[in-house]
């Protein structure tokens, strides 16, 4: 079956406004638990289509993923293509929209996301060999807890420095509008904005158009 990523961001910032959130979600669950920690590498990619990545990727998937795939291959109007490191592991990411916004940053996503016995390199170079550009690299340490029901992401970009994403994964036809209504709520008890996706649509562009730049650094830069 199909899973709905439903996520919204806020722009921390700095450590210290990182650390102010992590307090007042200690405060307000004493079930707080770190859940994950890791470093990531994330290549993103663009200029194929998803029947290229279904067929090239085929052999490294069980039939139970492959399932999974078909189903945002045939339900996706836009898509957004990433490799990804995560410390070890080597994942094959797809995320396609299903409301308003861009499928690489809005609010609700068909999510297809699972290991792949392959180096990060090797497969990149399939999405490569399957018509496909980088878009875009980035690099990041991701700290997930769980709390209230809920996964908190609190993500050291480099060229965006401290964001929290509050996320809820869920099955495909739940109702978007109450989910996102629950993530707004615990948002507003810990007095977190979220980031607005225009500002978000200029933050990541420019990033694209400057990734070498930061790519592997602690350098962040502010976009209005």
């Amino acid at each position: 079956m199909a899973h709905l990523e439903i996520e919204i961001k806020s722009l921390l910032g700095s450590q210290e406004k990182a650390d102010d959130l992590l307090a007042k979600m200690q405060t307000l669950d004493s079930e707080l638990a770190q859940t994950s920690i890791n470093s990531q590498l994330n290549h993103y990619f663009e200029g194929g289509s998803l029947l290229a990545v279904q067929a090239t990727t085929a052999h490294l998937f069980t039939p139970e993923q492959a399932v999974k795939l078909a189903v945002i291959v045939e339900r996706a109007t836009e898509f957004s293509l990433r490799t990804r490191k995560r410390d070890a592991e080597v994942l094959l990411v797809v995320k396609a929209s299903v409301d308003a916004g861009s499928a690489a940053n809005t609010v609700s996503r068909l999510e297809f996301e699972e290991p792949v016995a392959l180096t990060l390199e090797a497969l990149d170079q399939l999405l490569l060999e399957a018509g496909f550009t980088y878009q875009a690299k980035w690099s990041r340490t991701r700290q997930e807890y769980a709390y209230k029901g809920i996964t908190v992401c609190f993500d050291k970009n480099a060229g965006y420095g401290y964001l929290a994403e509050f996320e809820k994964v869920v099955p495909d036809g739940t109702s978007v509008e109450d989910t996102r209504a629950e993530l707004e709520l615990l948002m507003a008890e810990l007095a977190v904005e979220e980031l607005d996706q225009d500002r978000l649509a200029r933050m990541f562009n420019h990033y694209n158009q400057n990734w070498a730049e930061y790519y592997g650094t602690e350098d962040i830069f502010v976009i209005q």
